[in-house]
This record gives structure tokens, sequence and C-alpha cells, in this order.
């Protein structure tokens, strides 16, 4: 059975019953759970469709694999495998000290145009949480990728450049910044906004999601976390006005069939998200703040460990799956780690194809796998009466369940 190419035509992804998937294995932990999740992946569809359909995986490089083999740190041709074949999934990678790529997620993203960072936040049980009832959180967010202070425009403290814009800024808008002080710029576009804002809507009207949150701190930055916010309710009004309402047209009270949208001060937000995380179901926020969300909601589930994500052109058909976490080299190669992560954004990627039935297989494996109490490290030393087992025999347990 030949692979072939996942096409994208009249926005959707046409996927064949082969299709070839680009993936980077990652750095650190990367290798362990890369070859844990990439099995689980395989038997979720080998038992779906007994052949009838089959992932062929291609190896590309990036990060310190890739530095090895050919002195770069992320190959074109890895970029252009992402091009051709569309639908990818990565582990880990480091960030390169002292120089070049600041960041090789954030240059995969702008490079590939992936503006809309996915993650999706819910609670499996027998996990140890912080919280109380962290059965109440059930969210998604949407993290727009391209702009704000994350995506690296900055001035470095004291250099040329600076001090002329600082000069600049207090002669032209009479704003006193102290001499040496870095600076960064923020820009908040309509056009980025407006197309995160349609992914997260498009997504809560696919999923049967009751409401969209915009978070923001535009309260104090009114040009650009304020304008998102303005924006956002002046495009839904607009574009979807017959499936979305706000807060003020109903009192928090949508009609059948209509999807709430309402807004949240960032700083209330994280409040609110551990006093009653129930009021929150879809999340559209900028880059920044949704950052420290993302990984502020693992932490009520568990952990990073437990969350997955997915970087995703919505209009060109691009998407790149990757674990949340970091590379934690110190336990590299001991087949130790947690490979939730990964495995749950491969779930994320199947249902991405539309083979939904694999992924709620792996979801269901999964589920079974931690009631069992048969854990990696990481949950063990916090369940009472659970037994250790190691990454590639976590997935091995999965794999066994989900039969």
């Amino acid at each position: 059975m030949a692979a072939k190419k996942i096409q994208f035509q009249n926005e959707q992804l046409i996927v064949p019953d082969n299709p070839v998937i680009p993936f980077i294995e990652g750095d650190g932990i990367g290798p362990d759970i890369w070859r844990a999740a990439s099995r689980v992946i395989e038997q979720a569809v080998r038992l779906c469709w007994q052949g009838k359909r089959r992932i062929q995986w291609k190896e590309v490089l990036a990060g310190e694999k890739a530095h090895r083999k050919t002195g770069k740190w992320l190959p074109e041709e890895t970029l252009q495998a992402f091009r051709t074949f569309r639908v990818g999934i990565k582990g880990p990678l480091t960030t390169p000290v002292g120089g070049g790529i600041r960041s090789l997620n954030v240059a995969l993203r702008q490079q590939l145009d992936l503006y809309a960072c996915v993650r999706p936040v819910r609670y499996f049980p027998g996990v140890p949480s912080p919280v109380r009832e962290p059965q109440k959180v059930n969210m998604v967010v949407f993290r727009e990728n391209t702009e704000d202070v994350y995506a690296g425009f900055e001035f470095e403290s004291a250099g040329e450049d600076t001090r002329a814009l600082i000069k600049y800024l207090a002669e032209s808008k009479g704003w006193q910044i102290r001499p040496d002080s870095g600076v960064g710029i923020k820009p908040i576009s309509k056009f980025a906004s407006l197309r995160l804002l349609q992914s997260a809507v498009e997504y809560a009207l696919a999923h049967g999601r009751k409401s969209i949150t915009m978070v923001h701190k535009g309260n104090i930055q009114k040009f650009t976390e304020g304008a998102f916010r303005s924006w956002g309710y002046e495009f839904a009004g607009d574009k979807y006005a017959d499936s979305v309402v706000s807060w003020e047209e109903c009192h928090g009270n949508p009609p059948d069939g209509k999807i709430l949208i309402k807004d949240a001060i960032a700083d209330i937000f994280f409040q609110q998200a551990l006093t009653r995380p129930e009021e929150f179901d879809v999340i559209a926020t900028t880059n920044l703040n949704g950052d420290y969300i993302s990984d502020a909601l693992a932490a009520q589930v568990g952990g990073v460990g437990m969350a997955p994500g997915a970087n995703i052109n919505y209009q060109e058909g691009y998407a790149i799956f990757e674990a949340t976490h970091g590379t934690a080299p110190k336990y590299a190669d001991m087949d130790k780690v947690n490979p939730t992560s990964l495995i749950l954004s491969g779930a994320m990627m199947l249902e991405h194809m539309g083979w939904i039935e694999a992924s709620r297989k792996i979801e269901s494996g999964l589920e079974k796998a931690l009631a069992s109490g048969q854990v990696t490290y990481d949950l063990a030393r916090l369940m009472p009466g659970a037994e250790e087992v190691s990454c590639s025999g976590f997935a091995d347990l999965i794999c066994e369940l989900m039969a």
C-alpha cells in the first residue's frame, strides 16, 4: 500500500488511508516518549481498521540531533517536509544557548505560520491534582501564536538602536523610559486576532461547546489587548450572529442552539479558573497570556505531562502536534518519564485527520491505564498504592487496554 500525501481542498483536509506523517522525535527524553507514543498511535489505528489504514512515519530533523548531523538546528528540509505533508508531530526541543535560533518551537510556528496554539485541558480520574475538584476543568485554549511580546521583537539594554528608540519615544510621545532599559514591542493586529478568534468559534461550533471567553489585559493595554477584545465582539456579531450571542445580549443565559461569547481580564480569569472552572469552555487569548494560561490549567489536572497541544494553520491546512513539556535531559534514555502529553497529542492529531475512532481508542486506553494504578514515576510517587512502570511499560499497558 503506497503512502500518500495529505491534501487540503476547500478548507478541508483530504486524508488518504495511508498518509505520510513527518515526525521529530525531540531532544532529551524525546526518543523515549516518541517510541511510546508512536506505538500507541499505531495500535489504535490497527485496532480500528485492521490494516486498511496505516500511518507511514517519516523522520525529519530539528534540535540537537539535527545540529549533530547537519550543523543546523532547523534544516530547511524539515520545514519543507511539513509544508509538503501538512500534518506532523514532534517531541520536545531544546532551546540553543548562546545564540542562533531563539526558540525552535517559535521558529517552527513562525516559519509555517501556525497561528493557533490549541491546548485541550481536561482531567483524567485518578491523576493527582493540587485542587479539590479537578474534574470541573474541561477547557480548550486557543492561543495566538505569531504576535505579542512573545513573538520576539526586542531591543537589548544599552544598545545603540535601543538608545535611539528610547530617545525617539521621549521626544515624540513624551514617554519616560529609563535609559538602561531593554525594550520589547507588542504588536496585536486585527488580522491575526480575527483569524485566531474564527478558529476558536469554529471549534466551539463543531464540538458542541457552550461558551467562548476572550482573555485579555485590555483594561491596561487598551490599544493591543483591549483591541483584541473589541475586534472579537464585533467579528462574532457580524459573522456569527446566528450562532453566537454576547453576555450583554442574554445576561449569561444563551438561548438553545447559541454559544455564549464573553471576556475576562487575565488576572481575574486565573482566579476564577481555580474557584469556578466549570464556567469556562473555549478560551481565546493572546500569545503571552496563552502561554501562562495553558500551563496553569495543566497544573490543575496533573501537570504539563498530562497536557497535549497543537500548532495549526486552519486556513492553509498545516498542523504540528507536540508534547507541551520540556526535554528533561537528566532523564534521557532512562525509559522513565510520562509519555501522556505526546500520546494525547497523537490522539489530537488523529481527530484532526478525521480518524476519530482511533483518537477515542487512545483516550479510553489511557483512562483505563490511569485507573489501574500502574503509572510512571511522576504519578506513582503521588498516588498511594500505585505501581511504578517504565515509559515503555505504560505505553504497553495502554495498548493492551485499548483492545
